[in-house]
């Protein structure tokens, strides 16, 4: 692992799958630089910059089993990529977890197994 470029894994210490991906992580050598996303959230400018490294629209990265999901009516067609990305940002428990990022891309964590490609 380079270290100028620490993996960095968006984990919320209550989702077993963000505690299995960050224990899978250190169980191979790696000390990640760990956000606690829900309580510091990535800002409109991140969120781009998974998506862009994840390849997904802000749809896929959204989690539309939360009461705030349709809350919010973010179902609605019409809503603009932007507008996606700015709920994700002000409601960052939409945001599917956990996301790792290493050597210049993504992958989430849903299985854990599935970062094991980019490290």
């Amino acid at each position: 692992m380079a270290a100028h470029r620490p993996v960095r894994i968006w984990h919320n210490p209550r989702c077993s799958k963000s505690r299995g991906t960050l224990g899978l992580l250190q169980a191979r050598g790696h000390e990640p630089l760990v956000v606690d996303y829900l309580n510091d959230p990535p800002d409109e400018a991140e969120i781009e910059a998974a998506l862009l490294l994840l390849g997904l629209e802000p749809r896929a990265l959204m989690r539309k089993d939360e009461a705030i999901y349709a809350e919010l009516g973010l179902d609605e067609p019409a809503l603009s990529r932007q507008q996606l990305v700015s709920a994700m940002a002000a409601h960052p428990i939409l945001i599917e977890r956990p996301i790792v990022f290493a050597n210049g891309k993504a992958a989430i964590g849903r299985p854990p197994e599935a970062v094991l490609a980019i490290l």
